[in-house]
């Protein structure tokens, strides 16, 4: 039997509101991530939050590729911005976490894919910046959070010609869509490979051959709903993990 490649996926914190522990924190993750990860061929491997700078170098030292999971707002004083009205929930110890998580990633040269809060934290751990809400973008009119049936496609997002993404999907996709942050600037080193009608930055990838890419849209809730398209994203990960 082939060995599977091992695909950490970025855990984060819930706090139980009620219950028999109230305020009790545990580590997780959506189930679609690890059904997406197994359906295109890899091992699912949960990475818990951790302060410890050892550890996180050993998580990712033992791990093929990266999946940087969605989840809360970035706090913006990560990349020099105070907040605005709008800002939603935010994790700062999660911030922390996950760009150590990209920056030793990076230098271990292990592949990525950054999913909606991981597009985002892809971006500013490398110096990108991101708008704390869709309404402080000019000329944003999509519905970019559609709120339920978390794998229908809801709007258009077309797709650099030339870039891996478009390798993966064409140039033109239909997408879910669940956030109400987006990328602002591009970090150094990547660029934009797909936006939404009203050009919002629904992808970036790093300019090289590795395989580093960041979607705004949630490609794991399609996957795991046997969306070919989206799954054959897990699968180039996956592919590029065997490396």
């Amino acid at each position: 039997m082939s060995k599977r490649p091992v695909i950490g996926v970025s855990g984060s914190i819930i706090i139980d509101d009620g219950g028999r522990f109230p305020g009790y924190r545990r580590s997780y993750v959506n189930e679609d991530y690890i059904q997406a990860v197994k359906m295109a061929g890899g091992m699912p491997f949960i990475i818990p939050m951790t302060d410890d700078e050892e550890l996180i170098r050993m998580q990712i030292e033992s791990i093929d590729g990266l999946i940087l999971s969605g989840g809360h707002d970035l706090d913006p004083l990560l990349y020099g911005e105070e907040p605005l009205q709008k800002l939603g929930g935010i994790l700062p110890e999660r911030d922390d976490f996950d760009c150590r998580l990209v920056k030793i990633a990076m230098e271990l040269k292990k592949p990525i894919l950054g999913i909606c809060r991981g597009h985002h934290i892809l971006n500013a751990a490398n110096g990108g910046s991101n708008y704390q809400d869709l309404s402080y973008i000019e000329g944003c009119n999509i519905k970019h959070d559609q709120f339920k049936t978390s794998y229908l496609p809801t709007h258009t997002v077309d797709v650099e010609s030339g870039t891996k993404l478009c390798d993966i999907l064409g140039e033109k996709v239909m997408t879910n869509s669940f956030h109400h942050q987006a990328i602002k600037d591009v970090a150094h080193g990547f660029k934009v490979s797909a936006r939404a009608k009203d050009g919002v930055i629904e992808a970036i990838e790093i300019d090289s051959d590795e395989f580093i890419v960041g979607v705004q849209w949630h490609p794991e809730m399609m996957a795991a709903k046997n969306n070919k398209g989206m799954l054959n994203l897990f699968k180039k990960l996956i592919e590029a993990a065997k490396k």
